[in-house]
């Protein structure tokens, strides 16, 4: 999100700019891409062709020792983190071009707001609310989401987990995994409408 939010308005307020081609390009490239395609290549490229990283991700039990590897997380992490930037990056931008069309925008502009000043206190606010419900109902991803990268790296993860009980017919992990998920829909939605109204006066008036 950190990546994304900031591209897309970057994308929206240099439309049809070289930059802006540039970015929509990858994200479309990225957008379509399969995941563990994008891990094949990130593998070939990094780790075998140019061996800075580690094909496997770290095989540690230790959540420190896991974040603290980065000669083995750092392309796990960019297969799943690439595909999602690209994804977030244009919701930002069209939810930024629709702001921009606004006519409070043109009223700041003309009395003579300073563009700095008309991005972050018109702008960023208000294209990021759909944002909010986007990434509240993204939360469950992050549980189911990622089995094909953990396979794909060896990780022993909860996707992976969930698979192999699967072949097992291991119906209590089946069973509170699915728990889990749908503990996380519930939360990401409560999150997402707390996080509205926070951002959003409107809705609290409402």
């Amino acid at each position: 999100m950190v990546i994304a939010l900031p591209l897309g308005i970057f994308q929206a307020v240099k439309r049809n700019s070289i930059g802006d081609n540039v970015a929509t390009s990858a994200a479309f490239i990225l957008y379509s891409m399969p995941s563990f395609f994008l891990g094949l290549i990130l593998i070939q490229v990094f780790a075998l062709t140019f061996p800075i990283f580690n094909f496997e991700a770290s095989q540690s039990d230790s959540v420190w020792a896991v974040m603290g590897d980065w000669y083995s997380m750092t392309l796990p992490i960019l297969t799943l983190a690439l595909i999602t930037v690209a994804s977030f990056s244009r919701y930002m931008r069209s939810s930024a071009m629709d702001v921009l069309a606004q006519d409070y925008i043109k009223v700041a502009r003309a009395k003579g707001l300073p563009e700095r000043l008309v991005l972050t206190r018109h702008l960023v606010r208000n294209a990021s609310l759909p944002m909010v419900t986007l990434i509240g109902l993204s939360l469950p991803v992050l549980l189911a989401g990622n089995l094909i990268t953990e396979e794909l790296f060896n990780y022993q993860g909860l996707g992976l987990l969930f698979y192999e009980s699967l072949e097992k017919v291991d119906y209590p992990v089946m069973l509170a995994y699915t728990l889990a998920g749908a503990v996380l829909v519930v939360v990401g939605n409560l999150i997402a409408d707390i996080a509205l109204t926070i951002a959003d006066p409107r809705i609290r008036l409402a």
